[in-house]
């Protein structure tokens, strides 16, 4: 009977180890977010915050980073916005910043601040 009840105090106490385990580790792991590195054509830090910006307005955006010395934009949305990354380089271009897939407007880079004015790829 001594037996049987340690058996059980046992069993009970790896359980109640387990689940306590397991909603710690809930929060390290980061479960619905894709990860993503775009190219944003840019030069300063005012385009740094334009960048950042833009991409916070998308729903689904959790971080957007963007470097101004490697041009990349470094973003994580949530996995159910599947559309994400595609609105975020339509909001950026709509901005005045180049990425990827799309082209700013010619006359939205004009009004940007000289210091903006970075090399645009002819197409």
């Amino acid at each position: 009977m001594k037996t049987f009840k340690a058996l059980i105090i046992a069993i009970a106490s790896l359980l109640v180890f387990q689940s306590t385990n397991a909603q710690s580790d809930k929060y390290e792991r980061t479960i619905g977010i894709k990860t993503q590195t775009i190219k944003v054509s840019g030069t300063c830090s005012m385009d740094k915050q334009r960048i950042e910006k833009a991409s916070y307005s998308v729903d689904g955006v959790k971080l957007a980073v963007w470097n101004e010395h490697t041009q990349i934009l470094i973003l994580k949305y949530s996995v159910f916005n599947k559309y994400a990354s595609d609105n975020v380089q339509k909001k950026i271009a709509f901005a005045g910043n180049d990425t990827e897939k799309y082209r700013a407007d010619d006359v939205v880079y004009q009004k940007l601040p000289d210091c903006c004015h970075y090399q645009r790829i002819k197409y």
